[in-house]
């Protein structure tokens, strides 16, 4: 019996699902079979998936574009193997991603499970700046998993795998009906069921993975942005399940408007002549920004060895912060004060730019 079916939802990204291939050949562990499914895309990966039939169980499926999540379900039902393995596609395994957690199931068996991501010193700048701000504790990165995936801990009482690194047994995944037709935040409202339904889900530290997430910044605000519009979908899908770290960004973003109000408010002062007054306004606005940035700038350039992916971490956690902070105001406002009953979702015909 196929161990691990690996199932990878793709649009437009062929040259990311050739690195992916190439790293899965490179496995210690061999039981798996992969199953590639292009979501509607215009630039197909077919001729890619070829290339690799004679050295991985490789399937390659097309279908009409749905999103991510329906397109896992389509390769899910096609899949044969006893625990299913959900990745993205802008993933690149290390050798032994099968072997840790194959290691994780024979020392401690779970029903679902995920693994934290790193930079690949191949990674762009830019890259690495939004890899800093999705992980770093000065967003909000390191509170919600980068942190407790570095630190080793081999499991969490409420531990909610993302899609982009995820496995679960076949027979939950079937039995749960896999992902929802949420457009975003699907990956949560499914990490979710699986918990509400009692099953056993783990971190798996050592089953990590080089995860590229977006190439710059103006998608990664798109991003950023439905993920925070998601969450209020999520707390209206699952009451109870908004927590304080959520808040965070939107705090911050009103934190940020404040001050820069005060910005402002100090530079009109000083125009006006009222120049005490208006230089107090302009260091009250502008220190709490500056030391924000100075300690994103400081740990960055630290981690990463570069002074350059430093500075522009400064601006990759702005926009992670404020994207997501935004994100959610705007669908806290619609649903939760105006109303609106319908799932909001924002940049849909672009979800995978």
């Amino acid at each position: 019996m196929v161990r691990f079916s690996i199932i990878v939802p793709v649009y437009n990204r062929p040259h990311e699902v050739e690195e992916l291939l190439e790293s899965l050949t490179k496995q210690t562990y061999h039981n798996f079979e992969v199953l590639v499914v292009e979501d509607g895309s215009t630039i197909p990966c077919e001729d890619v998936c070829n290339r690799y039939t004679d050295v991985l169980d490789i399937q390659y499926h097309t279908k009409s574009n749905s999103g991510p999540g329906q397109t896992r379900n389509y390769g899910a039902e096609r899949a044969h193997g006893e625990y299913l393995l959900v990745l993205d596609s802008d993933c690149v395994l290390p050798a032994g991603y099968l072997s840790a957690i194959e290691e994780e199931l024979q020392r401690d068996e779970a029903d679902a499970f995920g693994g934290p991501d790193r930079a690949h010193p191949s990674f762009t700048p830019v890259q690495k700046a939004i890899n800093y701000s999705m992980t770093s504790f000065f967003t909000t990165g390191g509170i919600r998993g980068g942190a407790a995936g570095s630190k080793g801990r081999r499991s969490l009482d409420r531990f909610y795998p993302r899609s982009f690194n995820m496995g679960i047994k076949a027979e939950l995944y079937r039995r749960l009906k896999g992902f929802s037709n949420m457009r975003f935040g699907e990956d949560i409202d499914f990490s979710y069921r699986i918990c509400q339904s009692g099953a056993r889900c783990r971190l798996f530290p050592e089953a990590w993975v080089w995860h590229k997430r977006r190439t710059d910044m103006r998608k990664f605000w798109k991003q950023v942005h439905n993920s925070g519009i998601a969450r209020i979908n999520l707390t209206k899908r699952h009451p109870g399940t908004l927590k304080l770290v959520h808040l965070l960004p939107a705090v911050f973003t009103l934190g940020v408007g404040g001050l820069l109000l005060l910005v402002v408010l100090g530079a009109a002062f000083c125009v006006a002549g009222m120049t005490l007054a208006g230089s107090w306004l302009l260091v009250a606005g502008l220190s709490p920004l500056l030391l924000f940035s100075l300690l994103v700038l400081v740990d960055s350039s630290w981690r990463n060895k570069s002074l350059w992916v430093g500075l522009l971490s400064i601006r990759a956690s702005f926009t992670q912060l404020l994207g997501y902070g935004t994100g959610f105001l705007r669908a806290w406002w619609l649903r939760c004060v105006r109303g609106c009953n319908e799932e909001l979702q924002a940049y849909r015909d672009n979800f995978y730019q």
